[in-house]
């Protein structure tokens, strides 16, 4: 299907850029499912983008210790979130023989490529360096990337909110190298403790810690559904591009952002 250029007098396409959207749909093979695996990963890759625009709204925002206008980010970040979820519902109900009748056009192609979907990670505070290295090939890219690993996640700014409201978060939190792996700490279950415990005093906070688990919630299913899709498409064969398949999706589904946050509910 063809779609003509943007025409003068539309100010809807001019807006959404729909005649460019639209036409990014290449496909590479006769096969009627291709086409739902394309646009939904496609759809993906902008939920990831919007995730990345509410992470470091909300991030900038608790910096500047506006934690209202933070949470309305990132309930707006966790809405995005709910959205990827749904997208799988496109692909759980392909076979794996529709699956087969496109899988070599991809080539060497795979989603963990997707520099956008590494932004979203680090921006949410899980920080790998060696996934930077994936993308030294595409100069531009790998400078961002870097750019995103050496800042501050949001959760990095979560604890420095906290730290500045008197909660028992160490020094060593708030102040730091952005570019390793985050530590998890005892001090910051701690103070996450007191927020649960004492509700009423710290209520702005603890709203912040739930919309929190929200997010870190639904991209666990998210990381889930991926997981049982590939399995469902592949079984253990190994993935595209080389990669492990669902062994290296499973090893993935078992991370948490915002680890605390899951450590304290044993202690509530």
């Amino acid at each position: 299907m063809e779609y003509p250029d943007n025409q003068p007098g539309n100010p809807f396409v001019q807006y959404v850029s729909s005649d460019v959207l639209l036409s990014l749909q290449r496909t590479r093979t006769a096969s009627g499912s291709e086409p739902s695996f394309l646009i939904v990963t496609q759809v993906m890759e902008l939920l990831f983008k919007l995730v990345c625009t509410e992470a470091v709204s909300g991030r900038d925002l608790l910096e500047e210790d506006d934690l209202s206008g933070a949470l309305r980010a990132l309930r707006r970040l966790h809405r995005a979130c709910l959205a990827l979820c749904g997208s799988w519902e496109a692909l759980t109900s392909m076979s794996p023989t529709e699956y087969a009748e496109f899988r070599d056009a991809l080539g060497d192609g795979s989603g963990f490529q997707s520099y956008i979907y590494r932004h979203m990670e680090f921006l949410l505070g899980h920080k790998v360096p060696a996934m930077a290295e994936v993308h030294r090939g595409q100069e531009a890219v790998h400078r961002e990337l870097l750019r995103t690993l050496g800042e501050m996640s949001l959760y990095d700014a979560v604890l420095r909110l906290l730290w500045r409201r008197g909660l028992p978060v160490p020094d060593s939190s708030v102040e730091r190298d952005w570019r390793l792996p985050y530590p998890e700490r005892d001090e910051v279950v701690d103070a996450w403790h007191t927020v649960y415990a004492q509700q009423d005093k710290h209520y702005d906070v603890y709203l912040l810690a739930e919309v929190l688990v929200d997010i870190a919630f639904e991209l666990g299913r998210w990381r889930s559904t991926h997981l049982l899709t590939v399995e469902r498409l592949l079984g253990s064969k190994t993935g595209t591009a080389g990669t492990s398949g669902a062994a290296w999706l499973r090893r993935a589904a078992e991370h948490r952002f915002f680890p605390e946050l899951w450590a304290v509910r044993a202690r509530i």
